[in-house]
């Protein structure tokens, strides 16, 4: 993996918008189809962007989105109720309840993460031998989908564990600084300036 390939969800959309910026040179030295001026670079480059970002964040045991569903419904994540801890003025009780629920979320993801791109990994070596066929890919496409259903599902448990943490009102403030059009957002993607670490 690339070590500057470090975003969140936020730091993609910055770079997205920064390669839809970037002159068309840039792009041809990159290999890439020589673009006109102003025009975004070619949609598959974007997608193996967001592809390498996700490998990065799933390698690390964080969901990389997988929960969103969950955080934006009032049901937040250990990570950033931690990173948010200050403005939620968690206790120490709180504080402690959540810290063990993100080292076990992290003992269950990180192991889940891996298979998951070791089952995409077979999938892009059974391409790239020349050996697909509809039988080995359906089987490899299906290995995937059950590895990300299976890693899916524990970033979703740790978001319904953590919500039972927290009270009604540390709730509302979490998902006020997280997901509000008029929060500042932080610089990896939640809405408190005061916000850090990878998205989940």
């Amino acid at each position: 993996m690339r070590d500057w390939m470090k975003f969140s969800v936020l730091g993609i959309a910055v770079l997205l918008l920064a390669g839809s910026a970037a002159p068309p040179e840039a792009w041809a030295q990159h290999g890439m189809p020589r673009q006109e001026a102003g025009a975004p670079p070619p949609q598959h480059m974007l997608a193996q962007m967001y592809a390498t970002a996700f490998e990065k964040n799933i390698g690390e045991g964080r969901g990389f989105g997988m929960a969103f569903v969950a955080d934006q419904n009032g049901y937040p994540g250990p990570l950033h109720v931690l990173e948010l801890k200050e403005l939620l003025k968690l206790t120490s009780e709180q504080e402690a309840k959540v810290r063990e629920a993100l080292t076990a979320m992290f003992a269950q993801s990180k192991p889940k993460g891996a298979r998951l791109l070791e089952a995409e990994e077979k999938l892009r070596r059974l391409f790239a031998s020349g050996q697909a066929d509809e039988t080995s890919v359906r089987a490899a496409a299906v290995e995937v989908e059950q590895a990300r259903s299976e890693l899916r599902m524990v970033h979703l448990t740790f978001h319904l564990k953590t919500r039972e943490v927290l009270t009604d009102e540390q709730r509302r403030l979490y998902h006020e600084a997280r997901w509000s059009p008029h929060q500042p957002m932080g610089p990896h993607g939640g809405g408190s300036p005061g916000a850090s670490g990878p998205m989940k």
